[in-house]
């Protein structure tokens, strides 16, 4: 059996107030020629199909269209499950009835956990769909109150699977969830750490033919190669400038998990940081197209006067322009600062917020106020 592994497309992505949904339609029209050419049994879309809970209706109308495709045209079963970013009430609206036309949404834990079955010439494939839950609804969902963190909501889950089912066939998980040892950038939203760490091992997924994720936007194994983000098919952030963005195709055999393939996709406009002198960025020295994507660093010590009005005569999608900071101690000390913000939960970034301004530590109480707060936001914001 021939799988096409793609996730984290982000429709209706607005990236520095540029929206991107016709960058994602154009690279979607490259993913369905590659479809074309591999010829895949199926395709998995492991989460974030949209960028957030309530997509703009051309979001809405590019995933119809795709589904169209895929679905109507080529005849190919998809299966997808709802990520982080996206509302699993809006995107569960039909899924039951798609299932007859071989388009498998799954938005939430159901009962009994059942695969979806597919068949090759082998014998059956199953395909657990796990859509990206909070450790609050996996811990309603088994009537567990040790599940207080991703970690043991995952662990939880595995076991039943792994419990339930023959082993000894092959099984393809999917899931969005953030792996740890798992390389990250600045456009992945952080999941929420309300009660512990938002990271899972990866060693759960070891009994699996193949482990299908989404959530980290570069293409990367993890720990092994049947356990694989394929990372988000468009560059979101200048974080992922260096990133080169691609599909998976896996191929298994009659013992399970035989290749892998990273097939490439080229942008219409990419996405650089470009650094360099005034006169010289003005002479058109770039190292690419002047149409991409641009984060600008001016090495100019001197006044400039308006260096964006002129540069975006010829880089007309300049997104940022910055002088690039002296390196020193202070710098040094801003940049470890902010790392050390962005692994900061929702909870962690209040409470620090509130030392800074009241000159001591958070209250009990009143941080426990903030964690039902920030859990009631988070739930409200998932369903739309």
């Amino acid at each position: 059996m021939k799988l096409l592994h793609t996730a984290d497309w982000h429709l209706g992505k607005i990236v520095n107030s540029v929206h991107m949904t016709d960058d994602q339609a154009l690279i979607l029209e490259q993913i369905k020629l590659i479809i074309e050419k591999e010829q895949p049994d199926a395709v998995i879309v492991a989460g974030d199909l949209y960028d957030r809970a309530i997509p703009p209706r051309d979001a809405v109308e590019l995933l119809n269209n795709t589904w169209n495709w895929l679905i109507g045209k080529k005849e190919i079963p998809v299966l997808s499950i709802s990520g982080n970013h996206d509302s699993p009430d809006r995107l569960d609206f039909g899924s039951q009835l798609f299932r007859a036309s071989n388009l498998y949404i799954e938005t939430k834990l159901r009962d009994g956990l059942e695969p979806v079955t597919l068949q090759d010439v082998h014998g059956p494939v199953h395909f657990h769909l796990i859509p990206y839950t909070e450790p609050a609804d996996v811990r309603a969902f088994f009537e567990d109150d040790t599940i207080t963190t991703h970690q043991r909501a995952m662990e939880r889950i595995v076991s039943y699977i792994t419990d339930n089912n023959n082993m000894e066939e092959r099984h393809v998980f999917v899931g969005h969830a953030f792996l740890a040892g798992g390389m990250e950038s600045d456009s992945e939203e952080r999941l929420s750490m309300i009660g512990g760490s938002p990271y899972v091992d990866a060693s759960l997924f070891e009994p699996f033919t193949y482990a299908a994720f989404g959530h980290l936007h570069q293409a990367q194994r993890i720990t092994s190669d049947h356990i694989r983000y394929s990372g988000s098919p468009l560059k979101y952030s200048f974080s992922e400038a260096n990133h080169k963005k691609s599909v998976t195709i896996i191929e298994l055999d009659e013992s399970g998990f035989q290749s892998f393939e990273k097939i490439d996709l080229e942008p219409k406009r990419d996405m650089r940081i470009v650094e360099g002198y005034f006169d010289e960025l003005m002479e058109g020295i770039t190292g690419g197209n002047q149409a991409d994507y641009l984060h600008i660093r001016l090495l100019d010590d001197g006044q400039l006067l308006d260096p964006m009005g002129k540069l975006r005569k010829l880089y007309p999608n300049i997104l940022r322009l910055e002088r690039k900071a002296k390196s020193g101690a202070s710098s040094m000390s801003d940049i470890k600062e902010i790392k050390e913000k962005q692994r900061m939960s929702h909870l962690q970034l209040f409470a620090a917020f509130y030392e800074e301004m009241k000159g001591e530590a958070i209250p009990e109480h009143r941080q426990t106020q903030m964690e039902t707060i920030i859990q009631r936001l988070v739930e409200e914001e998932r369903r739309g």
